[in-house]
């Protein structure tokens, strides 16, 4: 099968890592990058001089057989929009979009023209999500309680997103693929310290209808670097730690366990203290294999893993979290 020919709308602070991993894939090549920024489109041009290099959009679709688009958020929905009318599979950076509306109208043409389109969740393509997910889905955890993240850094400070819109589409697609269902309510604080109407820090609670709570924190106004998920079950809880190099999953063997008989209710609950595995991980970086995933899903060999229906879920939740926000908190059914 022939090398797909991809090309890379949006080449700055995330799109350069696109751009550096398509152009290492084995079944994949960097044949365009787009860019509206002079000084970006010449750096492209020095380290890929194979490439396309150009302002115009129309003329990377006619170079290329697949996009994947990383430009600014605001122009997510119609940069893909473009790219499946042109009838070219496209992988969608994070956040899918900025409304419910206009990720819908991607989702819905991608349907309607049979294009294959992706939501750019990176973090199911984690092989310590991956087993995470295993993990819960072949009951090992026993009943889900809650889970928590904390996503939280010194920086990059975003002009045209807040730390909701940056950081969410992380924990929110990851808890969704985890749990396999929509949360029915949405609660979410924040405060702009920095610029005003831009929240540096958001608190962010999802409710789902099977009992499980789900809580996040983001910022980039904390002194710490930390991007962490712990999940506690009824059988056993687990710790996700994305900044550790090697051990990135902890499965702690602890719980409350209720005897089937018991005299007082002091009796009746007795904590468990087990052992903790580190089960091993494989050291894939996730940007390579979703991107290895976007091309055999193009091609029609795959399945995508994260669809358009599942953006426009992740956005939906997102745009209920901005609407509590907006009234300090207040819960909202996305």
């Amino acid at each position: 099968m022939k090398r797909l020919k991809i090309g890379v709308v949006g080449a700055g602070a995330w799109g350069r890592n696109h751009v550096r991993t398509v152009a290492g894939l084995a079944e994949g090549e960097l044949t365009a990058v787009c860019d509206t920024d002079a000084k970006v489109r010449e750096r492209v041009s020095r380290q890929y001089p194979a490439a396309v290099v150009t302002a115009d959009l129309a003329a990377l679709l006619g170079a290329v057989d697949a996009v994947i688009v990383a430009s600014p958020a605001a122009t997510h929905a119609a940069v893909a929009l473009q790219a499946v009318e042109a009838g070219k599979p496209v992988l969608v950076e994070k956040p899918f979009a900025l409304s419910v509306r206009d990720a819908e109208a991607v989702a819905r043409r991608a349907a309607e023209q049979g294009v294959p389109v992706l939501a750019g969740h990176l973090l199911v393509y984690h092989p310590a999500v991956e087993r995470l997910r295993a993990m819960v889905q072949q009951g090992e955890l026993g009943k889900l309680f809650y889970l928590y993240g904390l996503r939280v850094n010194l920086g990059q400070i975003r002009k045209d997103e807040n730390a909701l819109w940056s950081f969410g589409p992380h924990d929110v697609s990851v808890a969704l693929y985890l749990l396999g269902e929509q949360p029915v309510r949405v609660a979410a604080h924040g405060k702009s310290y920095l610029q005003p109407a831009i929240e540096d820090v958001v608190f962010l609670t999802m409710e789902f209808a099977s009992g499980v709570l789900a809580h996040v924190q983001m910022s980039w106004l904390d002194p710490h670097k930390e991007r962490k998920l712990t999940v506690v079950g009824a059988k056993q809880m687990v710790v996700f730690d994305d900044m550790e190099p090697r051990e990135k999953l902890r499965i702690y063997d602890k719980g409350i366990d209720r005897p089937p008989e018991y005299g007082s209710f002091g009796e009746s609950l007795a904590i468990r203290e087990g052992d903790i595995f580190i089960p091993r991980i494989p050291a894939v970086e996730p940007l390579a294999a979703e991107l290895a995933h976007f091309v055999r899903a193009a091609q029609g060999r795959e399945a995508p893993r994260a669809t358009a229906e599942d953006g426009v879920r992740v956005v939906r939740v997102l745009e209920a979290a901005s609407r509590s926000l907006a009234r300090g908190g207040a819960p909202e059914a996305p």
